[in-house]
Parts: C-alpha cells; structure tokens; sequence
C-alpha cells in the first residue's frame, strides 16, 4: 500500500505562540523525530543534538517547552521553559517538581504540532512521528503518546517517567517505549517502569552505568537509542519516486 509522499513543514506552518527549530534531511523525507528539551532548559540545545543526530529520512523538530519559568524561581535571567501546567516547588528538595500536570503539553504535542501541521498539513501518517525527550520533556512525550489511541513511530525517554495522571483508551497502548535511566535513578525506578507496562504494550528499559539521569554522553550510552531509531525509522528506499511504503 502507498501513498503520497509527506511535505517538509515550515515554521509558517505552526502557531506563532510556538518556538521550534527544523532540521530537514539530507535526501527524501519520511519520519519526524520531536525534541523535548528538560525542565528549565530551551529548545537551543535540542536543536544541536538534533544535527548532531542526522538521522537518514527525518526532519527533526527541537520544539521548546510552552510556560516560561519566573527568573525568581531560577536565580538567573536567562530565559528557561519547562512542559508543565504550572511553576511546583518540592520544598523537601527545594526543587521545581517535575510532575506538575501536563495538559497544555497535551494540546500543544497532539493537537497543534501533531494533528494540525505534521497530519493535516505535511501528510505524514502517526506511525512515522516519534519523539526524543529528557527528563520533564521525557514525561511529557510519554503523556502525549498515552493519551492517544494512536500508534506513534515511538518514544525515547530520558530520566522522564509516565507522569500519574497519564490515561488514554481502551487497551494499552501500541507506541513502543525506550526510557534509560542512571543506576541511582530517582526518577527511572522499578516502579516507574512497571506502570510504563501498565499502559504500554513494548517498553525497554536501560539502566546506565552513571549513577545519574543525564543526556548519553558516548557511544556507549547512545547505542540503546540509535538501535531503537534504526528499528522504528521508516525508509523510502526502494520505493518509487512520489510514494512511500505504509
């Protein structure tokens, strides 16, 4: 079964309300992989690991995160985002919470980026859109693919867990699902990936080495991802011109 080739999308396409880079491929175009930066962070440094990865036959988005965060919270006036509803402090941590809902994530992932732009306007099927996060955007990618009853191409999920309120339809659903996370993870626990099995039908676990959560540092910790990617990825190749296999 084919169909008509996907478009490229342009920052024109999407709300003026979002911040987004676009990193096209070198030849044809077939997937989408969305960047989902961490708490505090901006969508800067996603869109370099986004042309560090060169992925055959994907336009990378580097989306940033819809709230700012006050500089009272931060201590500094660079300005920083994060994916969640509302500005929470863990006094225990002195820390901003991670899980502080993600409902306007939601609309923006599935609804503004997704639906309205990469579906309706750029024709690219769900099953070729998959999504990259680290930490508070990990959490929000896996909320984003729990709530919908589609299948998307996966998500890669750094240090972000399947935040609480996460629900979708009926059954589980089909998006697979790579979280990783350090050996000392306070977010990737055993239970963390048993409510992951809960709602998603395939989820691979990798535990690092590193006590921590951070973004993969070498190849070693990359490796896990790009098997992924190479699973999940559609190819053009050997198809005609003007088609792609579905």
């Amino acid at each position: 079964m084919f169909c008509t080739a996907p478009l490229l999308p342009t920052k024109s396409d999407f709300a003026a309300s979002l911040t987004l880079d676009i990193i096209p491929p070198a030849s044809n175009l077939v997937n989408v992989l969305i960047l989902l930066h961490g708490l505090g962070d901006n969508n800067e440094s996603f869109t370099k690991l986004g042309q560090n990865l060169n992925l055959p036959e994907t336009v990378i988005i580097s989306l940033q995160g819809p709230n700012p965060i006050p500089s009272i919270f931060t201590g500094s006036e660079s300005p920083s985002f994060h994916w969640g509803d509302d500005v929470l402090v863990d006094e225990s941590k002195g820390e901003i919470e991670l899980n502080a809902g993600f409902k306007t994530a939601k609309k923006v992932l599935l609804e503004d980026v997704i639906r309205k732009v990469l579906i309706e306007k750029c024709r690219f099927p769900a099953r070729n859109i998959l999504f990259y996060g680290w930490g508070q955007g990990g959490m929000a990618a896996l909320h984003a693919a729990a709530s919908s009853d589609v299948e998307f191409g996966g998500v890669v999920s750094v240090g972000g867990k399947l935040p609480p309120s996460s629900s979708g339809g009926s059954g589980k659903c089909k998006t697979p699902v790579l979280v990783l996370g350090g050996s000392r993870s306070t977010q990737i626990t055993r239970s963390a990936v048993d409510s992951l099995k809960e709602r998603f039908t395939d989820v691979e676990y990798v535990k690092w080495d590193k006590p921590d959560d951070s973004m993969p540092k070498n190849r070693e910790e990359m490796l896990p991802v790009m098997r992924f990617f190479a699973w999940r990825l559609k190819s053009r190749a050997g198809v005609p011109e003007g088609a792609i296999e579905v």
